[in-house]
C-alpha cells in the first residue's frame, strides 16, 4: 500500500509625428524641451545622408511642438506640481494625454532640482576645502603646542574652549557636507554604479524544461521554484524608459479600439463561425506599431465577446490588480507581478492608470511551453460607462531579452449594461514561436482555442458566474446537500478556490518548474518533481512529489468531463478509495451549467484507515476547458470551514485532471463542436512522499507514484472507451 496522501495540489512602437510642426528640439541642459522619450537625439535631415550608406535605424520619438513647451514652460512657473484637474485641462488645451503632461512637468521639476543641486554643490565643495584647511591649521597648531608648565606636549583639554568647539563643529560640518554631496551627486548627470545593471536579469532557462536547463539539482528528480523569486529577476523600467512607455501605451490604446469596434475588412469572416484578421489590411490600417515580425515568429489574432455578469467598475479593478487578475485566470496566467506602477489614475479611479508588469501564460499541461511577457498595463475611461484596458510588450526596452512571445496591442473593451452586467469586447493579438509545442497539442494551439481571446472570455464568463454565486443569498433548501449559510458556502468557496489556484500553477510547464522525464517511450511519459513544504498552514509539512501525464483519448470532451466529475464512477479510476462508495456530502452550484460546483465528497471504505474520508472537490467547465479537481481534507477542518471559519489553515494537496478539446472539430449539422473528435487529457498528482521536509526522495517513492499515475490512466482509458463503445 501507498503511505501517501494525495496532495493539492523590438521593435519599438513607431511615435514619427504626424506633421512637421510636432518637431522641436530635444532634452538639454540649458535649454529645456521635453520629448516624450527620454533619449536625447539630434535631428538629421535625410538630404544629408548617402542613400547608400548603411546606418542603423534610429528610434522615433513623438516630440511636443514649441507651442506646447512654451505653454508648458508658462504653467509651470506659476504651478510647477500641477493637480490632476489641471493636468486634464492642460492636456486638453495642448491635445496631449494627461500622462504625457504628467511626465513633462516631472522632467521639467527634475531638472531644476539637477541645477539647484549642482549649485549647491560646488558651493559645497568650496566650503569643504575652506573647512579642510583650517582643519589642517588646527592640527599644524596642535603639533607644536608646547604645555606652559612643563614644556611638554600640551593636551587636548589644554587647548582654548573656542578651538575645541571648532574642531567639533568641522566634524559635524564634513559629516553634513558628505550626506549632502552624495545626495547631490544623484542630479548632477553622473551614472550610479546600479544603472549599469539594469539590463533584466531572467533565470537561465530553456522551453524543453529539462533538468539540465536549471542546473545542479539536489537530488535525481526536478524542484519546483518559488514564482515568485523568479519573476522578481525582472527589473522595472528605468527613468529614462518611462516617457516612451506613455507613448507606446497610448498608441497602443488608440489601436486596441479600433480593432474592437472594426468589422470588415478588418476582420473577416472564416470557417467555423470565427474571425480571423486580415493581416495585409492590419498593416495597411495600423502604420505604427511594435515593428515587423520577428524570424521565426508567426501571428495569432482572434476576436470574442460576452456579457457578464459583473459591472464595469469591479472588472477594471481586477484587471489592474496582478493578484486578482491571475486568481481568476489562473487557468491561463501562471505568474504575473506588477513591476512598477506608472500612474494610479485620475479622479479616485482607474482612468489613466499604467503599469509595467511581468507575466507568464500557460496551458495546463507540461508538454506545451509557457509564454512570457514583459509589457505595459493601461487603462483608460472612453465614455461614461466604457472602459477598456490594454497590453503591449516592451521588448524595444529590453535589448537583451529573447523573448519567443510578443504582444502586440490586445486587451479588452469593456461597456456597462443594466443589471450589473457588462459587455466584454477581448482581442488577442500576439506573435509567438510555438515550434517547441508537442505535436498532439499543436492542432489546439493552432486553432487559436489555447491562448486567444475566447479562452480568455470564456473563462470570465465562468469566473463572473461564480463569484456570483459566492454572493448569492436565496438559496434553495429542497436538496439537503445544499450549503445554505452565507459564510459557509463562502469559506469553502474560497478553499476550493486556493485548491484550484494551486493545481492550475502546479500543472503547467512553467520556467519556475523542473519537470523530470521518467522515461522517453512517448509524448505520454510521466513527469515529476518535488517540493519542499515547511512553515506553510496551507500544505501539509514534507516533502511533495508532484506528477503528470498529457495524452490523448478518443472520447469528446464533454463526456470526459461527465465522467470524471461524477462521484458514482469514482471507483472505477481512484486506486485510493478502494473501491468504497463515495457519497456528496455537501454542494454548492456556482454557475449556469451544472457540471460547474464545489462538492465534499465522503468515501466509505472498508479499509478502516481510509473510512470516513472527506474529499474536497470542484469541477469547472467552459467552451475551451474543463477542470475536475480535488483533494482530502481533514474532517474537523472542514468542520470549521463550513461554520464559516477561516480556510486558509487547512492543508490542501490538490490532484486532478484538465481537459481541453483536440481542436474544433464539427457536431451535427455541421455547426461547430468544440472537442468533438477527442479530448486532451492531463492527470496530474501530488503526494506527500515524506513528512520531514529535510529528508531524501527515494526511489522507491518515485517508482510507487509512477506506477500510481499509469495505473490511473489505464483504468479511466478502460472505462470511458467501454462506454465510448
Amino acid at each position: 500500500m501507498f503511505q501517501a496522501n494525495m496532495f493539492e495540489g523590438h521593435h519599438m512602437f513607431d511615435m514619427a509625428p504626424k506633421s512637421s510642426e510636432n518637431d522641436s528640439s530635444m532634452l538639454k541642459d540649458d535649454d529645456y524641451e521635453t520629448k516624450s522619450g527620454t533619449e536625447t537625439m539630434e535631428a538629421q535631415s535625410g538630404d544629408d545622408k548617402d542613400p547608400s550608406e548603411q546606418r542603423p535605424k534610429k528610434k522615433r520619438y513623438h516630440r511636443h511642438t514649441q507651442r506646447q513647451i512654451q505653454d508648458m514652460e508658462a504653467f509651470f512657473k506659476e504651478c510647477p506640481h500641477p493637480d490632476d484637474k489641471q493636468r486634464k485641462e492642460l492636456s486638453r488645451e495642448l491635445g496631449l494625454e494627461p500622462l504625457q503632461v504628467k511626465f513633462w512637468f516631472q522632467n521639467k521639476r527634475t531638472q531644476m532640482k539637477a541645477q539647484h543641486e549642482r549649485s549647491e554643490n560646488s558651493i559645497l565643495k568650496s566650503e569643504n576645502e575652506r573647512l579642510r584647511a583650517e582643519n589642517n591649521r588646527y592640527k599644524e597648531a596642535l603639533r607644536n603646542a608646547s604645555c606652559p608648565n612643563c614644556g611638554g606636549p600640551a593636551a587636548l583639554g589644554e587647548m582654548s574652549f573656542d578651538e575645541q568647539h571648532l574642531r567639533i563643529e568641522n566634524v559635524r560640518l564634513r559629516e553634513e557636507i558628505d550626506r549632502i554631496s552624495g545626495i547631490a551627486a544623484k542630479y548632477v548627470g553622473k551614472p550610479l554604479s546600479s544603472l549599469s545593471n539594469l539590463s533584466p536579469r531572467f533565470p537561465s532557462r530553456s522551453l524543453d524544461l529539462g533538468v539540465s536547463s536549471f542546473g545542479e539539482q539536489s537530488g535525481f528528480v526536478g524542484e519546483m521554484f518559488g514564482a515568485t523569486d523568479l519573476l522578481r529577476s525582472v527589473t522595472g523600467p528605468t527613468e529614462a524608459d518611462k516617457p516612451m512607455i506613455v507613448e507606446i501605451a497610448v498608441a497602443a490604446m488608440e489601436e486596441l479600439m479600433r480593432m474592437a469596434q472594426a468589422g470588415e475588412p478588418l476582420w473577416i469572416h472564416g470557417e467555423n463561425n470565427t474571425e480571423q484578421l486580415n493581416e495585409e489590411e492590419y498593416l495597411r490600417t495600423f502604420t505604427r506599431g511594435i515593428g515587423p515580425k520577428h524570424l521565426g515568429m508567426k501571428s495569432e489574432a482572434s476576436r470574442e465577446s460576452a456579457v457578464v455578469i459583473m459591472n464595469h467598475v469591479n472588472l477594471v479593478e481586477i484587471l489592474m490588480d496582478a493578484n486578482q487578475w491571475s486568481t481568476i485566470f489562473c487557468g491561463i496566467v501562471s505568474r504575473a507581478m506588477t513591476l512598477e506602477v506608472l500612474s494610479t489614475g485620475v479622479a479616485g479611479n482607474y482612468n489613466g492608470a499604467l503599469q509595467v508588469m511581468t507575466a507568464e501564460f500557460q496551458v495546463p499541461s507540461p508538454l506545451v511551453p509557457t509564454r512570457e511577457n514583459y509589457f505595459v498595463r493601461y487603462c483608460k475611461q472612453h465614455t461614461e460607462g466604457t472602459w477598456a484596458v490594454v497590453d503591449v510588450s516592451l521588448d524595444s526596452l529590453r535589448p537583451s531579452l529573447l523573448s519567443k512571445c510578443r504582444r502586440r496591442p490586445s486587451g479588452c473593451l469593456i461597456q456597462e449594461l443594466p443589471n450589473g452586467y457588462s459587455k466584454v469586447v477581448w482581442v488577442e493579438h500576439i506573435e509567438v514561436d510555438d515550434r517547441s509545442v508537442q505535436n498532439i497539442y499543436r492542432p489546439l494551439v493552432n486553432s487559436g482555442l489555447a491562448f486567444g481571446a475566447k479562452r480568455w472570455v470564456g473563462t470570465l464568463d465562468r469566473q463572473c458566474e461564480r463569484l456570483a454565486s459566492s454572493m448569492a443569498i436565496n438559496i434553495p433548501t429542497g436538496d439537503l446537500c445544499v450549503i445554505t449559510t452565507a459564510e459557509g458556502r463562502k469559506s469553502m468557496l474560497k478553499l476550493a478556490e486556493r485548491m484550484v489556484m494551486s493545481f492550475c500553477t502546479g500543472v503547467g510547464a512553467s520556467t519556475a518548474h523542473a519537470w523530470t522525464t521518467l522515461s522517453t517511450t512517448g509524448s505520454d511519459d510521466v513527469r515529476v518533481m518535488t517540493r519542499k513544504s515547511m512553515d506553510d498552514p496551507g500544505r501539509p509539512p514534507g516533502i511533495v512529489l508532484s506528477a503528470a501525464t498529457s495524452f490523448w483519448i478518443p472520447v469528446q470532451s464533454k463526456r470526459m468531463f461527465d465522467f470524471l466529475r461524477d462521484e458514482n464512477n469514482r471507483s472505477e479510476w481512484d486506486i485510493l478509495s478502494n473501491g468504497g462508495q463515495v457519497q456528496e456530502m455537501a454542494h454548492i452550484a456556482n454557475g449556469r451549467d451544472p457540471g460547474n460546483c464545489v462538492s465534499l465528497l465522503r468515501v466509505n471504505s472498508a479499509n478502516s484507515s481510509q473510512s470516513n474520508m472527506l474529499i474536497l472537490q470542484e469541477s469547472c467547465t467552459d467552451s475551451t476547458g474543463s477542470y475536475v479537481i480535488y483533494a482530502p481534507v481533514d474532517i474537523s477542518a472542514m468542520n470549521i470551514v463550513l461554520s464559516g471559519g477561516d480556510p486558509d489553515y487547512v492543508a490542501l494537496l490538490p490532484s486532478g485532471f484538465a481537459i481541453l478539446p483536440d481542436g474544433p472539430g464539427y457536431g451535427p449539422a455541421g455547426i461547430l463542436d468544440v472537442g468533438s473528435g477527442g479530448s486532451l487529457l492531463t492527470v496530474a498528482f501530488q503526494i506527500l512522499v515524506d513528512s520531514v521536509p529535510t529528508a531524501k526522495l527515494s526511489l522507491g517513492s518515485v517508482a510507487t507514484v509512477n506506477s500510481l499515475i499509469k495505473c490511473t490512466v489505464e483504468r479511466i482509458k478502460a472505462a470511458v472507451m467501454c462506454d465510448n463503445a
